[in-house]
C-alpha cells in the first residue's frame, strides 16, 4: 500500500505548478482507511493542493511515525495527544498541535467542551468538603465530566477518600468512593465489562443508581443519564448537584451557544447556580463566565516540529482538505480528518500536546488512577515482539482509562512465566487452552479471560479445523486429495491449515509422519513454510501491487500481504482454482464476506469428511478433523477475589475499547510481519472465563494427539 502511495504523491506533485511545485505534506493514517486516503490524494492533487500518504499500522503506530520524521501529519484526540508528550520520541520529535477539530457552533471555543457543578441556588454549600450526603447526578460511569473529571479533582482535594485501598480495583474504589460521599446518585452504564462483575458492583452501591429512572436496571437509556439528563435528575428527580457540561447547561436554560442565539425552554436558569471548585456559586445567565473544574482540549492534528513556514503551510492544507471534504461528503473527510458536518479545522497556533493538555487541566484527568498505589497488571511475555506488542498496549490503555495499568516482563519461555505467575513475579501470561490443565496442575494458576473468534467457534471458543472442496467436486474421500495441491491457512503451528490435516493423513495411515504432508500433496500454498519449498509453491504474495520484485518479497510470508494466508486466503486459493481442497477454520467460512473477501460464497463451498464422502458446512460437527482450543489469560489461584476481578476488569476493558476501534491500536490481528503475536491474529474479542469452562483435560489431549506445542 505504502508504494501505491507513493506513485500518487508523484502525480500530486506533477498536477502542481510546475514552476514553483509547493511542498507536498505526507499524512499518516491506519491502515484501515488506506483506500480513503487514496481518493483523499487524487481529489486534493485535482483540486490543486496535493496530499501524500503513508498507512501506519494504527494511529499509535502513526504518532511514532510521525515522530520518526516519516510523516508530516497525523490526526488525534487528546489521548493521543497524551502519548506523544510521554513517548520517548517526543524530545527528539518536537510534537506540534497545529490545527484544531473545532465545532461550528463554536469556533471560538478554547476547549472542546468544560465540566462544571451545577446546584439549586439555595442549596446551603460554601466548600466542597459541603458535598457529603448530597444527592449526586452523573453523565454516565467512565465519563468525562461526569464521571473522570470530578472523581479526579475531587480526589485531589482531599473529598473522595480511601480511593487506593489494595483490597479493591480500581473501578471499585472510585465507586466505592462515590457511593460513601453522597446518600444517592444516578451514574448508569456498564460499570465492568464482566457481567458478572458489573452485577455486583451495582447491587453492593446501589445507591448510586438511586436516582435513575430504571434503578434496578442503572443502565443505558434513562432520561436521567447523559449530559441533559444529569440536569434533568437535578431539576425533576431529587437531585443536589449535577457534573455536566457547560454547553448543555446553556441548552438546558434555553442561554445563547456560540454562534446559536437564545432558544427559551421551561426551565428557569435563576433557580440554579454553577458550583466552583473554590467554593464559590456563579450565577447562570449568558454574561457570567461559568467556574470549570477541568475542561477536555480539542482533536486536532500532531506535526513534528515544522518551522513557521511550514506550519502555515501545512495549516492552510488543513483548511482547504477540511473544506473540499466537506463539499464532497467524502468518507475520507470523517475517517482521516475526524470531521463531520457539525465540525470544521481551525488553524490555531503551534503548542506542544504536554501544554495544549495541561492549559485544559486534562493531564491529571488522563493519569488519574484509583487502584493500589504501584500496582501495575504484570503481564509476562516470552518473545521480542509479543513484549514489543504489550508494551504499546500498556500505554495506550492507560491513555485510554483502562486501569490497572500493564507492565510487561520478559522471561525465557512460558514455563517460566508460569513460574513467575505462582510465585508473584508476574500477574497473567496468556497460554494455549490445551497447557491451562499443566498450569493449574504444576503451577496453581486460575483461567481468567478467554480469545473468542466469533461466528464458527463454540460456546467455548473452540475453532473446528476443516477440509473443504468446491461444491460438486469428484473428490470423496481422503485418499483421492494424494498428488492433489492444497490450501494451508498457516503452515506448522497453525492448527486447521497443517497440525490437524497433518494428523487425519497420518490416523488414515496416508503419511507415517506429519512433516510428510509436504509431499503428499504435488504443490500447496501454505503461508509460513520454506520459500523454496513445494508447500510455497502455489502462494501468490501481495497482489495488490505491480512490483514483481515487492510481489517475490511478500510471497508465502505468513501475514496479509500474502493474498492466501490464513483461512479466507486458503478460500482464495480454492477458489480461483489453485488448489483442489483448502484446509482452515470454520470461522472462516461463516464469517465470509461475498462483498469484501474475494473469497467466494458459503454456497460454493462444501467439507470433505475424515471418515470419507461430503458433508454440507452446516453438518461440521460431525465431519471436521478437530477442534482448537482457545488461547486463555490465567493468573494465581492464590490471589484474593478482588485482585482476579481486577485484573479481569483490565484487560477486558482495554479489549473491548480496542475490538471496537482497531485503528486506534490493533491488538486483535497482524502486528508487523509476524503472525500470532500476543495474540491469535483472527481474534474478535476477549471473554471471561469462569466455573463453567470444564474442557481443560480434553484439550491437553487435542494439544498431545494434534502435536500442537
Amino acid at each position: 500500500m505504502l508504494h501505491r502511495f507513493a506513485i500518487l504523491a508523484i502525480f500530486a506533485v506533477a498536477a502542481a505548478s510546475a514552476e514553483n511545485p509547493p511542498r507536498v505534506f505526507t499524512m499518516c493514517i491506519p491502515e484501515k482507511y488506506s483506500k480513503e486516503c487514496v481518493k483523499m490524494m487524487e481529489e486534493s492533487a485535482s483540486k490543486g493542493f496535493p496530499i501524500s500518504c503513508i498507512s501506519g499500522r494504527d494511529r499509535y503506530d502513526c504518532i511514532e511515525r510521525i515522530g520518526r520524521k516519516e510523516a508530516d501529519i497525523v490526526a488525534v484526540d487528546p489521548e493521543d495527544m497524551y502519548l506523544a508528550a510521554k513517548n520517548k520520541l517526543a524530545e527528539k520529535a518536537g510534537y506540534s498541535i497545529i490545527e484544531q477539530v473545532r465545532t461550528k457552533e463554536e469556533p471560538d471555543a478554547i476547549y472542546r467542551y468544560e465540566a462544571v457543578a451545577v446546584i439549586h441556588k439555595d442549596l446551603d454549600i460554601n466548600n466542597v468538603q459541603g458535598l457529603k450526603g448530597l444527592k449526586s447526578c452523573h453523565t454516565g460511569v467512565g465519563r468525562n465530566v461526569g464521571y473522570k473529571i470530578p472523581i479526579t479533582k475531587l480526589t485531589a482535594m482531599g473529598v473522595l477518600t480511601d480511593i487506593n485501598n489494595p483490597e479493591y480495583s480500581a473501578r471499585e474504589n472510585e465507586l466505592r468512593a462515590l457511593s460513601t460521599l453522597f446518600d444517592k446518585g444516578c451514574l448508569v452504564g456498564t460499570w465492568s465489562p464482566d457481567p458478572t462483575i458489573n452485577q455486583r458492583l451495582k447491587e453492593t452501591y446501589s445507591n448510586m443508581c438511586a436516582l435513575c429512572e430504571k434503578p434496578n436496571v442503572c443502565d443505558y437509556p434513562d432520561i436521567y443519564s447523559g449530559y441533559e439528563g444529569a440536569l434533568r435528575c437535578l431539576a425533576h428527580n431529587g437531585g443536589d448537584v449535577a457534573w455536566t457540561k457547560v454547553i448543555y447547561v446553556k441548552r438546558f436554560f434555553g442561554l445563547p451557544v456560540g454562534v446559536t442565539p437564545a432558544m427559551p425552554t421551561s426551565e428557569n436558569p435563576a433557580d440554579f447556580r454553577y458550583f466552583c471548585p473554590d467554593g464559590s456559586k456563579v450565577p447562570i445567565d449568558a454574561n457570567t463566565k461559568p467556574c470549570t473544574w477541568a475542561a477536555r482540549p480539542w482533536q486536532g492534528y500532531m506535526t513534528n516540529g515544522a518551522d513557521t513556514n511550514n506550519a502555515e503551510a501545512i495549516q492552510r492544507e488543513l483548511t482547504q482538505l477540511g473544506q473540499l471534504g466537506e463539499n464532497e461528503k467524502a468518507n475520507w473527510w470523517e475517517d482521516l480528518l475526524l470531521l463531520n458536518e457539525k465540525t470544521l479545522a481551525v488553524a490555531a497556533p503551534p503548542v506542544s500536546p504536554d501544554e495544549h493538555l495541561q492549559s485544559a487541566k486534562y493531564m491529571d484527568v488522563i493519569e488519574r488512577n484509583s487502584g493500589a498505589p504501584e500496582r501495575d497488571a504484570r503481564w509476562c511475555i516470552w518473545d521480542e515482539n509479543a513484549l514489543n506488542k504489550c508494551r504499546s498496549l500498556a500505554r495506550a490503555a492507560f491513555s485510554r482509562d483502562a486501569r490497572p495499568r500493564f507492565d510487561c516482563i520478559l522471561e525465557k519461555d512460558e514455563t517460566a512465566c508460569l513460574k513467575a505467575v505462582r510465585d508473584n513475579g508476574a500477574d497473567i501470561t496468556i497460554i494455549d487452552g490445551g497447557s491451562v490443565k499443566r498450569a493449574i496442575n504444576e503451577y496453581n494458576v486460575k483461567p481468567i479471560v478467554a480469545e473468542t473468534y466469533g461466528e464458527g467457534s463454540t460456546k467455548l471458543s473452540e475453532r473446528p479445523a476443516l477440509a473443504v472442496i468446491k461444491s460438486g467436486s469428484s473428490i470423496n474421500g481422503l485418499g483421492d486429495l494424494k498428488d492433489k495441491s492444497s490450501c494451508h491457512s498457516g503452515y506448522e503451528g497453525d492448527f486447521a491449515g497443517y497440525n490437524a490435516p497433518a494428523r487425519i493423513l497420518k490416523l488414515n495411515g496416508l503419511i507415517n509422519e506429519p512433516s510428510e504432508i509436504n509431499t503428499f500433496f504435488s504443490k500447496s500454498c501454505a503461508p509460513g513454510a520454506p520459500l523454496n519449498s513445494k508447500s510455497c509453491q502455489l502462494c501468490v504474495g501481495n497482489i495488490k501491487i505491480d512490483d514483481d520484485q515487492a510481489k517475490e518479497a511478500t510471497k508465502c510470508r505468513p501475514t496479509n500481504a500474502e493474498y492466501y494466508n490464513g483461512g479466507k486466503g486458503a478460500l482464495r486459493c480454492l477458489k480461483d482454482g489453485k488448489g483442489d481442497v483448502a484446509f482452515l477454520p470454520l470461522t472462516a467460512l461463516q464469517q465470509l464476506d461475498n462483498e469484501k473477501d474475494a473469497a467466494g460464497k458459503l454456497e460454493d463451498y462444501i467439507l470433505l469428511c475424515p471418515n470419507g464422502g461430503q458433508a454440507p458446512i452446516n453438518e461440521w460437527e460431525r465431519c471436521n478433523l478437530g477442534l482448537e482450543p482457545p488461547r486463555i489469560i490465567v493468573s494465581s489461584a492464590g490471589k484474593n477475589p478482588n485482585a482476579l476481578e481486577e485484573l479481569k476488569h483490565g484487560i477486558l476493558a482495554a479489549s473491548t475499547l480496542y475490538s471496537k476501534n482497531p485503528d486506534l491500536l490493533r491488538l486483535f490481528g497482524a502486528w508487523g510481519d509476524k503472525p500470532n503475536v500476543l495474540f491469535k491474529d483472527d481474534v474478535k474479542e476477549l471473554m471471561s472465563t469462569d466455573n463453567t469452562w470444564d474442557k481443560w483435560n480434553s484439550w491437553a489431549d487435542i494439544q498431545q494427539d494434534y502435536g500442537t506445542h
